[in-house]
């Protein structure tokens, strides 16, 4: 079974949840190992080998489903908020906010998450993730783009998301009030850009350099 697609029909789809959610808990102190794997199945009385039943490829594959949730739960809530009728500033904003705010879980677990992920034999799985996770935003969203300006959107998105997650772990502000803020000069600096470069494409010079190459 893909532990980032668990079938709606999985019999094992809420038992494989109050593990996940056990596990992070137990990251928290033990990081995402092995023992908190073990601490977690100890916890929920489970039978012996179940938890490795559950999740064959370890804490790995727990932190990977964890993360798949949460983006299925992010989107679920941008669309119940209308996002995609918003400004694009607004829908950036609202999609990095809901999955920080309501789903990126305990920050000392989400902290060890991502010190799991920076490990060499991590990396490529870590930029999977947070590909599915800008993905998931901008789809939510209501992006339908299929030229450049795809793979431009999430490269432009997964700075905005990365750069204000590490913002939100450190933020010890009432209600994250700083991180918010930090978030909407992030975007304020990539509308900026964004219009920088429609008004360099629009300059009279530059329409004549392009006519020119044709």
């Amino acid at each position: 079974m893909d532990p980032q697609n668990p079938p709606p029909e999985d019999p094992d789809a809420e038992l494989r949840d109050r593990l996940a959610d056990a596990v992070a808990a137990e990251a928290v102190f033990e990081g995402w190992s092995r023992t908190a794997l073990r601490a977690a199945s100890r916890a929920l009385a489970l039978p012996e080998g179940e938890a490795e039943r559950l999740f064959p490829g370890g804490p790995v594959d727990v932190l990977t489903y964890v993360s798949a949730r949460a983006d299925r739960l992010t989107v679920a809530d941008m669309e119940a908020a209308g996002a995609a009728t918003l400004k694009i500033r607004d829908r950036i904003r609202t999609a990095v906010r809901l999955r920080l705010e309501r789903h990126a879980g305990q920050k000392e677990a989400a902290r060890r998450g991502l010190s799991l992920l920076a490990l060499p034999s991590n990396t490529a799985l870590g930029l999977k993730l947070l590909y599915r996770t800008v993905d998931a935003m901008w789809y939510a969203a209501g992006d339908t783009s299929v030229d450049f300006n795809f793979y431009t959107k999430r490269a432009i998105l997964a700075a905005v998301y990365s750069s204000t997650l590490l913002y939100w772990l450190n933020d010890r502000s009432e209600g994250g009030e700083a991180t918010w803020a930090f978030l909407d000069r992030r975007i304020d600096n990539v509308m900026r850009f964004e219009k920088l470069k429609a008004d360099v494409k629009a300059w009279p010079g530059n329409r004549w350099r392009t006519a020119s190459r044709r």
